[in-house]
């Protein structure tokens, strides 16, 4: 019987010490940092869209000298590529057009995602 009580009380010595305590800052400590994500709800030409041209875009398709006989300066511009569909295609590399800004990196998935979004929403000057 002995050796049964003392098996027994080592069991449970070490199911006890196998608990932990665990408190909100250490636990919160240990989550991965959650992934950015892209929101696309608000996107207006004058907060979202014209930065990006600015950024990207402009450099090249200025009002001085268009690149390509482009010019995005202006919203009349922007809108009229935006409404054909060559502004989208560009930006987003798709087949059958030239991918833009021209030996540049592709705008980021993000960006893409902002100006799909207000191309869907009729493209407004907003």
């Amino acid at each position: 019987m002995r050796p049964l009580l003392s098996t027994l009380w080592l069991l449970s010595l070490a199911w006890l010490s196998s608990c932990t305590y665990d408190n909100a800052e250490d636990l919160a400590a240990e989550e991965p940092t959650p992934t950015p994500t892209c929101d696309v709800r608000s996107v207006t030409y004058t907060a979202s869209i014209s930065p990006i041209l600015a950024q990207s875009c402009r450099g090249c398709h200025n009002a001085g000298a268009p690149a390509g006989g482009i010019n995005l300066v202006d919203y009349a511009q922007v809108k009229r590529y935006a409404d054909n569909g060559r502004l989208i295609g560009s930006i987003s590399h798709a087949a059958g057009f030239r991918a833009m800004p021209l030996n540049g990196a592709k705008l980021s998935d993000c960006d893409i995602a902002r100006f799909q979004a207000w191309i869907d929403a009729g493209a407004p000057n907003n």
